[in-house]
């Protein structure tokens, strides 16, 4: 594997996360607790390794390969582009403090933290999925 394989195994940590934490809010509003931690967890750490890979990848690559450049989805793409990038960038300290705060029994507050970062990370999840088929599957079959 090289780093240019790396959009679709981006695109796979992404649906997995997606999978994972909509998984987790299933578990846990079923009471779940055990399950629900497990799923987090495990959504993290596929997070975690995306963003790993993303960033290896945009280093290897530089700007060229950002995603930014015209497509012929025009406002849609750039919106959806966007707002995940913004998202993506809030939700990871949200992420971190949801976290946290989990680990350290402070459920009341994980509670009302999570009432947040869920639908944001669950956003940014599923548009990684979309932008990685727009940019990388439909775009080249149009050209």
């Amino acid at each position: 594997m090289s780093v240019a394989d790396l959009p679709i195994v981006n695109a796979c940590l992404n649906a997995a996360a997606t999978v994972l934490l909509s998984c987790g809010w299933v578990a846990i509003r079923r009471g779940r607790v055990r399950i629900h931690r497990g799923l987090m967890v495990a959504a993290l750490a596929v997070s975690a390794a995306f963003l790993a890979c993303y960033l290896t990848y945009h280093f290897k690559h530089g700007a060229r390969s950002s995603g930014l450049g015209l497509t012929p989805f025009g406002v849609f793409y750039f919106a959806v582009l966007i707002s995940h990038t913004i998202l993506a960038i809030l939700n990871l300290p949200m992420i971190l403090v949801t976290v946290w705060l989990a680990a350290r029994g402070r459920f009341q507050r994980h509670r009302a933290w999570a009432r947040w970062t869920m639908p944001i990370w669950l956003y940014v999840s599923a548009t990684g999925v979309l932008v990685y088929v727009l940019l990388y599957q439909v775009v080249p079959r149009l050209r």
